[in-house]
């Protein structure tokens, strides 16, 4: 008999916290929860969880910094931040800490727990693969380990950024569009609809590591239009 997928919710309004444990309770998840930045970090830590729900605005420790703190330890601990709907440097700062995706307060409880689904899926289903990529002369990824190098400079690279990076490795004879890749690397329902901006920032992120000018990349290229496509594999 398998065992249920942990989720722990770091979350203070009280209302909030209490509906979200009932709900994934409800759908078969073993759930714990926090309502202080420094005890949900401790609990993020020594708990063997599957996926935290990180909300932003915390006591004693706001979500930044624990999910931050998190990925220094643990780069492979799916996260989805909660966020303010309309502050767009909430969502750029937590994805650029290392979330796997965000929602935007206030948020469908239904759409919530599909997404959460969608990440666990990923993350049980989409183990980056042993495998070295090389772009270009300088740079080389390992994607088992989650590191790279370009020249000298030692790279480092959550999960998600490898299971981008190889999905678009797999199909570089092409453009990969957006959605394709919400469906293919996040998990997610093209029926969905989802309004995020997660694929461009991921996408953003991955620039300022591999390419020697972000603003004019030479291997993660846009295709107006079309989507993402990766140069410069090297067998």
């Amino acid at each position: 008999m398998s065992r249920k997928l942990r989720i722990l919710i770091i979350e203070d309004e009280a209302a909030i916290r209490t509906g979200l444990v009932d709900v994934f309770v409800y759908h078969g998840y073993e759930v714990d929860f926090s309502d202080h930045g420094v005890e949900g970090l401790t609990k993020a830590l020594t708990g063997k969880f599957d996926l935290i729900l990180l909300d932003v605005m915390l006591p004693g420790m706001n979500g930044f910094e624990v999910c931050n703190r998190i990925r220094e330890k643990n780069r492979d601990l799916a996260i989805i931040m909660l966020t303010a709907k309309s502050n767009d440097e909430d969502i750029i700062e937590g994805l650029s800490l290392g979330a796997d995706d965000y929602v935007a307060k206030p948020f469908s409880v239904a759409q919530l727990v599909l997404r959460v689904q969608a990440v666990l899926r990923r993350t049980r289903n989409g183990a980056a693969q042993n495998t070295l990529m090389q772009l270009g002369d300088e740079l080389s990824i390992d994607c088992q380990n989650l590191a790279g190098r370009r020249g000298l400079q030692a790279l480092s690279f959550t999960r998600r950024e490898i299971e981008i990076l190889q999905y678009l490795h797999r199909h570089s004879n092409r453009p990969v569009p957006r959605e394709e890749l919400l469906g293919k690397v996040w998990g997610y329902a093209n029926h969905l609809a989802i309004e995020t901006r997660t694929v461009d920032i991921h996408i953003a992120k991955l620039r300022r590591k591999i390419e020697s000018d972000p603003a004019e990349p030479q291997f993660l290229i846009t295709v107006r239009g079309a989507g993402y496509r990766l140069l410069g594999q090297k067998p």
